[in-house]
């Protein structure tokens, strides 16, 4: 998967030497296909150049400044036809987050950016009791209603949830196994996690089961999957949080057709996201005309 990193602040920006391929201006080269560039207040052009490379990025990954809004950046984005938004991911502090929320100064800046993610990593969780680990997962749910919230230590998250794209959307088995076209996650990350598979060969309405996927009663952080839609096209499902898209997919009419689930480990519903592939089933045969 090649991604292209870009940051706020390119000084801070600490790469081992022997990591860089090649480095010109803000942009820098590292190995394993990545680029990182510096952005500053033209992230469109920055976009724009990016997009122009050879091989093009698979994906985008945009860090804003701790003081950033990053429904702003988001709105930026769609300004560009040819990409679209994945997710918006807060990063947050356990120990801090809830002082800095009632702070006279940056205190509306941080409800804004939880309030406008799509997932909100809640990270150093092993550093509070659990009497304030509850409380933070009641407050989140105001704060951050329309997120789906993960815990972690020293932010070890599955790649997958953050990068929907880019991966084998119809394997079947474990999905933090060595699956070709997967990126394994650490271990101790993906033992948080649970995944179910479905092999979905029958048209359904897509647009339809993405918008019930994207329910809290599934208790999914994220689904993707490529499907057949009732008019018989190839369709692109991305889920993450409460937002998903649906678009036409470049796969072969042949392709192989299914669907990935990833959830919290103990909260994925598998029998309500069957219940939504049933609301979602269309039949093959025209209806009888009265």
């Amino acid at each position: 998967m090649r991604l292209a990193v870009l940051v706020n602040d390119f000084g801070e920006l600490a790469i081992d030497a022997d990591l860089i391929e090649a480095q010109s201006g803000d942009l820098v080269s590292i190995a394993g296909g990545c680029v990182c560039c510096s952005f500053g207040s033209d992230l469109i052009g920055a976009l724009v150049t990016l997009a122009g490379r050879e091989p093009a990025p698979d994906q985008f990954l945009i860090e804003t400044s701790g003081v950033a809004l990053p429904g702003a950046v988001a709105r930026s984005v769609a300004l560009l036809p040819s990409l679209s938004i994945d997710s918006v991911v807060v990063l947050a502090d356990a120990e801090t987050v809830r002082v800095r929320a009632t702070d006279r100064y940056m205190g509306d800046t941080i409800l804004r950016q939880l309030a406008e993610a799509d997932l909100v990593v809640l990270n150093k969780v092993d550093l509070v009791d659990a009497g304030t680990l509850a409380g933070l997962r009641s407050w989140l749910e105001e704060a951050a209603p329309r997120a789906r919230v993960i815990e972690s230590v020293r932010a070890q998250v599955p790649p997958a949830l953050l990068f929907g794209r880019g991966h084998d959307p119809v394997a079947t088995g474990p999905w933090s196994g060595p699956s070709p076209g997967r990126i394994r996650p650490p271990a101790p990350a993906a033992a948080a996690y649970e995944s179910e598979s479905f092999a979905l060969r029958m048209p359904l309405d897509v647009a339809g089961l993405a918008g019930d996927l994207a329910q809290p009663g599934c208790g999914l952080v994220r689904a993707r999957g490529v499907l057949r839609d009732a008019d018989g096209s190839l369709k692109t499902l991305h889920v993450v949080g409460a937002r998903f898209e649906v678009s036409a997919s470049g796969a072969p009419a042949e392709a192989g057709t299914g669907l990935a689930c990833i959830g919290l480990s103990g909260r994925l519903d598998r029998g309500a996201i069957e219940r939504a592939i049933v609301r979602a089933t269309r039949p093959v045969s025209p209806s009888p005309a009265w």
